[in-house]
């Protein structure tokens, strides 16, 4: 009999960037050997997550790979009625970008002097349909086969709000990915909701509580390091947003840091408190080697690239370190994250 190594899954946010989990989630799929136990996921990657977890719950492995596909796909076909196009010149030199966009620019200008309830008052979101017509919300709430967890900001309180599989709607998916700038704060239950990115991008503590596996593999989207001084004011902005959009993933590992240390120098007993594992898929390389204007670039082509790094990224780790799931962390976390 060949062991199942079980994993929990952290996916971050990025825009159009979640195209690299959704080929993490596609190869890892593909592997007998590799099991789930829960999704931690912002933004996009909440969209990922709701996306696996229907798929997996009404098909297994190839119904989760089927609606990772035609959700990415609707978001190709539903970026076709966009003015976020990228130009002649972008696409001649292939640098998915949208900094020559006509489009792009036009919006960029318009979103620094005006909120989207000036901008957008209807509060129209080409995702809500493009998810609507992928899952079947009611159907996920009730059978779920995968512990969910979402994050998104309370915008009232400062504090992170997780939403998990018992109650999840497409309105708390678009929260996790409600963007400020672009879309209006998503209301629910009374309270309004910004990006999840802001407080948990994403929050593992809810994968540390509510989950058996002690392992978690975090799917980065956000660059943790750039060797270059960002000079241009898009540079500064993007750093801004990748420093701030990693932080409180920086803090959580602290603390998981914290506590291994107390187990491994005998101040605690690992009864008392659960030892995680840590591990981490990324393509930090290509990343930064990306324009910030190409996260709302939504052209299938360039979504099927990162579609295809992330599933050769996820294939190489299968074949370094799945044996090491349950034994030990293949992160140095102090090295990478304090």
């Amino acid at each position: 009999m060949t062991e199942v190594k079980t994993a929990n899954l952290a996916l971050q946010g990025g825009g159009a960037h979640g195209a690299f989990t959704w080929g993490v989630l596609d190869r890892l799929l593909e592997e007998p050997r590799f099991g789930f136990d829960g999704l931690s996921a912002t933004s996009a990657g909440a969209m990922n997550a709701v996306a696996f977890a229907y798929g997996f719950t009404v098909g297994g492995r190839d119904g989760a790979r089927q609606t990772l596909h035609d959700f990415w796909h609707g978001v190709a076909e539903a970026g076709k009625a966009s003015w976020l196009q990228p130009s002649w010149y972008d696409r001649a030199t292939k640098n998915h970008s949208l900094s020559y966009s006509p489009g792009y620019i036009f919006f960029d200008l318009l979103s620094r002097v005006l909120s989207p309830y000036q901008f957008n008052p209807w509060n129209y979101n080409p995702l809500r349909s493009v998810l609507d017509n992928v899952i079947d919300f009611e159907r996920l709430r009730r059978d779920c086969a995968i512990k969910l967890f979402l994050c998104a900001t309370n915008v009232r309180t400062g504090k992170v709000r997780v939403f998990d599989n018992r109650e999840i709607g497409v309105d708390h998916v678009l929260a996790s990915a409600c963007l400020p700038f672009i879309y209006q704060a998503v209301e629910i239950d009374g309270e309004h909701f910004w990006d999840g990115g802001y407080m948990g991008n994403p929050a593992l503590f809810p994968l540390i509580y509510g989950c058996k596996a002690r392992d978690i593999i975090v799917v980065h989207i956000n660059p943790t390091e750039r060797d270059d001084l960002p000079k241009t004011a898009p540079e500064i902005l993007n750093r801004i947003n990748e420093i701030s959009f990693n932080s409180s993933l920086f803090r959580e590992m602290r603390a998981i840091a914290f506590v291994t240390k107390l187990i491994d120098d005998m101040k605690v007993s690992d009864k008392g408190l659960k030892r995680m594992l840590i591990h981490s898929i990324e393509a930090d390389d290509v990343m930064r080697g990306l324009s910030d204007t190409s996260k709302l670039n939504a052209d299938w082509e360039f979504l099927k690239h990162l579609r295809d790094i992330g599933r050769a990224r996820a294939g190489e780790w299968l074949d370094a370190h799945l044996d090491l799931i349950g034994v030990v962390s293949t992160v140095d976390i102090r090295g990478r994250y304090l």
